[in-house]
């Protein structure tokens, strides 16, 4: 029998979920899971600070599994150029959700750099933040569970063509080095980790080949939708959509199902519209992501000043370290201003490039 699905389901798709609005999916659980740990207090600050950040080449190609049960397979794929190889350990291919320790590492790294330091291979991390940071439980489970994706991590292995940092570079290597549990509590559980990370994922930090993701990706339940929200993200970024075919889309996420699942799983998110950041939709075989943002306010006239958001302040600051970021801001309006307000395909980026070269021109640090 087919589960049924409620009338009140079918939702305007143009309405993003309010804070604590989580749809059922169809198999009766939410599509989001809750989120652990509303109370910001229970971050140390460099912790809250770290915005979420994502490395692109990881976010464009299907380096991780999405199966829930031990992936043994060895994997290849080759798009427009770019060819990649996975190969697994005993334990399995390194999965989607292994990849939040990742995305840890990358943003902790960003915001030192933001900061004005320099980023190293070799992380100190305490276990009980991470598992907060990225929505997990803390429980015994959660530190097996943990420990489980190092040993994934650590074993899978890549040989690729990937550009890093404007090199194309073809090589082999494992997703982080080695990790090492530094010291037990007397519970048993881990408290704090040492882990050394590539120096492909190094690079691809040093070169800031990095996008921001929404908090709510940690939230996302099913390995599918957070490799759909990534190549959103990557894809459509800040622009109004990005529109692509489901066979086409089916690749790029890495789905071992059949086309027809595939499409089944893709009109049940549609259904319930619960990616963050975007609305997806579906016509025929074509899949379109829609920017939130844009539909909120479709329109709205262009502003008399570039808009920065607060993500683009605290990345200028890494960009220009020692400078009054805000005071930049008003030199680089005045001098696009003074430039004939030329169009901007992303003030963001303009913005930190001009702060770069300012720094690069009169070093305060």
């Amino acid at each position: 029998m087919k589960p049924r699905i409620e009338p009140h389901r079918q939702r305007n798709p143009e309405l993003p979920l309010a804070v604590n609005e989580t749809p059922n999916g169809l198999d009766g659980r939410p599509a989001l899971l809750p989120v652990r740990y509303p109370d910001p207090d229970l971050f140390i600050c460099d912790v809250l600070d770290a915005i979420p950040k994502d490395d692109m080449a990881s976010m464009e190609h299907p380096i991780f599994s999405l199966a829930t049960k031990p992936d043994r397979r060895v994997f290849r794929y080759e798009h427009n150029g770019n060819r990649i190889e996975i190969v697994p350990s005993v334990k399995g291919l390194a999965t989607i959700h292994d990849k939040d320790i990742l995305i840890y590492c990358i943003s902790q790294l960003i915001a030192k750099m933001n900061q004005g330091g320099q980023p190293g291979r070799t992380l100190h991390l305490t276990a009980r933040d991470l598992l907060m940071w990225t929505n997990r439980q803390t429980d015994g489970d959660g530190y097996e569970r943990l420990r489980s994706a190092f040993e994934r991590l650590s074993g899978t292995r890549i040989t690729t063509n990937i550009k890093a940092d404007g090199e194309e570079i073809t090589e082999g290597f494992g997703l982080i080095n080695e990790w090492r549990i530094v010291r037990k509590t007397k519970s048993g559980q881990m408290s704090e980790i040492k882990v050394t990370l590539s120096d492909w994922l190094l690079r691809m930090v040093e070169g800031r080949s990095v996008l921001t993701l929404h908090r709510d990706y940690f939230r996302l339940r099913k390995p599918l939708e957070r490799r759909i929200y990534e190549l959103a993200r990557k894809h459509c970024g800040a622009q109004d959509k990005w529109s692509v075919s489901a066979e086409t889309l089916r690749k790029k996420t890495g789905a071992s199902s059949h086309i027809r699942v595939f499409r089944a799983m893709l009109r049940e998110l549609v259904l319930h519209n619960h990616l963050p950041d975007y609305v997806v939709e579906m016509t025929g075989d074509t899949v379109t992501f829609r920017n939130r943002d844009a539909l909120e306010a479709p329109d709205e006239p262009p502003p008399e000043r570039p808009f920065i958001d607060p993500e683009g302040f605290h990345d200028a600051k890494g960009a220009a370290p020692g400078y009054d970021v805000y005071s930049l801001y008003e030199d680089w309006v005045s001098w696009w201003n003074d430039s004939g307000r030329p169009e901007l395909k992303s003030p963001r980026a303009a913005f930190i490039g001009f702060c770069r070269n300012r720094h690069k021109q009169h070093p305060l640090r």
